[in-house]
């Protein structure tokens, strides 16, 4: 990395903002709207990120460095592994941390934006402590915040919350909660929130603006996030296509991490009324000009069919104890804003079943109340941050 490569060239403050994207990639979907506002909004943003590399993701204005990537093994969170799938060692760990403390002293930021920890990424906290030694060594000390999405996955271990609490309180101004507490408030998942709800700042969800309808028109788009953990839902709704013969036209977006044999077999058994594709980068657009939406229930894909006002249904993500997306779905049918099946209950005649129920509906779809102004609303939120710091 070059010397200079990280100073900020801009007349903006400068925010270093870090994410690592370990299994999918709403992480970092996330984080570079949130970056994109505060670009947009007068900071000189540097985004830094520890994931596998996403073609597509691109990011106007915004200086990004890519740590050596890491990711984890067969969605074993426990291992992780480089972009060979090799383990990593000391050695490779060392090399991040280095590198992401060099970006930070070159930088010299007055906020630093980390996304996720320490209430997650505790993998990653061999590169993430260091720097929180070198922030609060720093003379005057940069602002800490940690951006954190309005559902967690809960734990089985009531002291991993415990320590959250005491490092928020130690080391942490505030924490964005990218969320509307009218759907979802941290205490719901989060057992020691009432511990630092004077740090808790909500922005609303992050969400991109609504953007104008694709002019490509499907009846069905099916979207499987990053494609890693995604196989299931093509997999079934491929067969859900089949078995609706040629009635419908399908958008199958199978994600950028789906292995190659197995994106290969898909496509091998599409037929006519089928598009098969890794990524859209117009996926928001997509969905506008759609009938329906089937997706797992990530947060920023929620978020995009939110925007579109997209008939959904939705198959949450539960392998491993997940519960996160479990429940947002069921908060969504709640609300008469989703149809969810489970993984457990998905086939390609159950979804075929549903697919053909929404899809004869003549009701308008219902409308979300839901604030989706998170990104602007950060922005706003850490320049006003940053302002104060400068108040005598």
């Amino acid at each position: 990395m070059e010397q200079d490569a990280v100073r900020p060239t801009g007349q903006g403050s400068p925010v270093l903002f870090y994410v690592q994207h370990l299994l999918g990639i709403g992480h970092l979907m996330r984080a570079g709207r949130i970056a994109m506002a505060l670009q947009e909004n007068g900071s000189d943003v540097t985004l830094v990120t520890g994931g596998l590399p996403v073609s597509g993701f691109e990011l106007p204005g915004v200086r990004q460095v890519n740590l050596p990537p890491i990711a984890v093994s067969n969605g074993n969170f426990a291992e992780l592994v480089d972009a060979d799938g090799k383990l990593v060692d000391d050695e490779y760990r060392a090399r991040r941390c280095e590198q992401l403390l060099q970006v930070f002293r070159q930088l010299q930021p007055e906020c630093v934006i980390i996304e996720a920890f320490p209430f997650g990424r505790r993998q990653v906290r061999f590169e993430l402590l260091p720097l929180i030694e070198a922030i609060e060594a720093t003379e005057p000390k940069p602002i800490l915040l940690s951006s954190l999405r309005d559902i967690l996955q809960k734990r089985l271990k009531p002291e991993r919350d415990e320590e959250t609490a005491r490092m928020i309180r130690q080391h942490f101004d505030k924490v964005l909660v990218h969320g509307d507490p009218n759907f979802a408030t941290l205490d719901e998942s989060f057992s020691c929130a009432k511990q630092i709800a004077d740090k808790l700042v909500y922005t609303g969800l992050v969400c991109a603006p609504r953007p104008q309808p694709s002019k490509e028109h499907f009846d069905v788009v099916v979207s499987a996030g990053g494609g890693a953990v995604g196989a299931r839902l093509v997999h079934a709704s491929l067969d859900a296509a089949l078995k609706l013969s040629q009635k419908y036209s399908w958008c199958i977006i199978a994600g950028p991490n789906m292995p190659d044999d197995e994106y290969a077999a898909i496509a091998s058994q599409k037929t006519g009324n089928i598009t098969l594709q890794r990524f859209r980068p117009d996926f928001p657009a997509l969905l506008c000009s759609a009938r329906l939406s089937i997706s797992q229930a990530g947060y920023n894909t929620v978020g995009d069919i939110l925007q579109a006002k997209c008939r959904s249904i939705l198959v949450p993500y539960s392998a491993s104890g997940e519960t996160e997306q479990t429940d947002r779905a069921v908060r969504l049918q709640e609300m008469g804003l989703a149809q969810p099946i489970s993984e457990n209950s998905l086939s390609g005649a159950s979804l075929a079943t549903q697919v053909e129920k929404l899809l004869l509906q003549d009701s308008p779809v219902t409308s979300s109340t839901l604030d989706t102004q998170g990104a602007v609303q950060t922005a706003e939120i850490v320049q006003a941050l940053i302002s104060d710091r400068h108040q005598p």
